[in-house]
């Protein structure tokens, strides 16, 4: 699957992150419509993790990633002389969802999460008085990213404390439509995805609150944006190649992508925009080419992305 823009001579291509997918499709179709059409980007979806596999081997000029950049991944790119540019886009909370006929789950902790979730409830956690006696006795399917997902990453070291470590009998896909689809067909299901695609699919999907020991709390602008729907919610970002940053059309499409000006239109989406100021200092990294990690790598930075951004200038 792709989205193709085309016209002229210039090739930009994207791959990566289907959380972040429908942004990158939206600032393409805007951006070609408000210059004509003078490039031609092509978009894939291989998750962040796929997507940061051919980023690293010079295959592809954009990465979008649910995640920042992991030390190993950062490693490949220096070893095959990849330098890149890593720009937050949006903020994005990770939604849980169950069908809408589940009259029970409305609110969930972070521990009964953990329980669904961990690799020792394979086999074992099956049904939903499992997680809590007064649930009823149905089956509970599962449903969740796929392994090369970058939200699957975020999800496990959040709620099981380790990137990657979750149980393994559950419908994956790196196609969050697939999950929405299994989710609002199955009535004993539950599953996680980015907070766009529940906001696309309210109608369909029955949103879950999160409890993280200070009471229950839904994703929303504010409470993503606050930072109040905790541990859930997390930046976005683009990786852009430092060989590329130099053609004249990737810098185009980039400063119009990260402009504050589309905050709109990240909003009509359903993710969460930053304040202008953050644009602001998004915009300055870009324009001056800043390459390395700062919110991932290595050394990842703590804080808000204000925070982290303002120190790194």
């Amino acid at each position: 699957m792709g989205l193709v823009i085309a016209c002229g001579a210039g090739t930009t291509d994207i791959d990566g992150s289907s959380t972040v997918f429908p942004i990158t499709e939206a600032m393409v179709e805007d951006w070609g419509e408000s210059i004509g059409g003078s490039a031609r980007l092509v978009i894939g979806v291989s998750g962040t993790g796929g997507g940061f596999k051919k980023f690293c081997a010079g295959d592809i000029d954009i990465n979008n990633a649910s995640r920042p950049i992991k030390a190993s991944e950062e490693q490949k790119c220096a070893e095959a002389g990849i330098e890149f540019i890593e720009l937050p886009v949006a903020i994005d909370g990770l939604t849980i969802g169950v069908n809408p006929d589940n009259d029970f789950a409305q609110c969930i902790t972070v521990d009964e999460l953990h329980t669904m979730w961990s690799p020792e409830s394979e086999g074992e956690i099956k049904h939903w008085n499992q997680i809590r006696p007064e649930w009823p006795d149905q089956k509970l399917q599962l449903y969740g990213p796929g392994v090369d997902s970058g939200t699957f990453d975020y999800f496990t070291e959040t709620i099981n404390g380790e990137a990657q470590a979750s149980r393994g009998d559950f419908t994956s896909s790196e196609r969050d439509n697939v999950l929405v689809r299994g989710i609002s067909g199955d009535r004993g299901s539950l599953g996680y995805f980015g907070y766009s695609y529940f906001v696309e699919n309210r109608d369909i999907l029955k949103m879950v609150a999160i409890d993280s020991g200070v009471g229950c709390i839904f994703p929303t602008d504010e409470t993503i944006n606050n930072g109040s729907y905790s541990p859930l919610s997390r930046p976005l970002f683009i990786y852009v190649s430092k060989e590329s940053w130099v053609k004249q059309d990737v810098k185009d499409f980039v400063g119009y992508y990260v402009s504050y000006e589309r905050a709109e239109l990240l909003r009509d989406l359903g993710f969460v925009a930053f304040p202008e100021s953050v644009h602001a200092l998004i915009t300055d990294r870009f324009e001056r080419g800043l390459t390395g990690s700062i919110f991932g790598g290595e050394n990842p930075q703590h804080g808000t992305v204000e925070e982290i951004l303002f120190e790194n200038q």
